[in-house]
C-alpha cells in the first residue's frame, strides 16, 4: 500500500490543494464510449461529432 501512495502522491496532494477531481471527465468520456457502441452504422463522422456534442441534452435510460 506504501508503494501505490508514493506513485500516486502528487495525484492525492493536488486533489487536497485544489479539490478538484476529473470524475465527470470521466463519465462524459463513458458516455462516448456508450455513444461510439450506440453508433454502429453512422456513416458520417461529421455526424457522430454532432452527436457527441449533444450528449449533454440527452438522457441515458438502460433498459433492464
Amino acid at each position: 500500500m506504501a508503494k501505490t501512495l508514493r506513485a500516486k502522491y502528487d495525484g492525492i496532494v493536488a486533489f487536497w490543494k485544489n479539490k478538484i477531481t476529473s470524475a465527470s471527465m470521466e463519465g462524459f468520456n463513458n458516455k462516448i464510449g456508450w455513444l461510439n457502441r450506440q453508433a454502429y452504422g453512422y456513416r458520417d463522422l461529421q455526424y457522430f461529432k454532432l452527436k457527441i456534442f449533444d450528449l449533454p441534452k440527452m438522457q441515458i435510460v438502460k433498459s433492464l
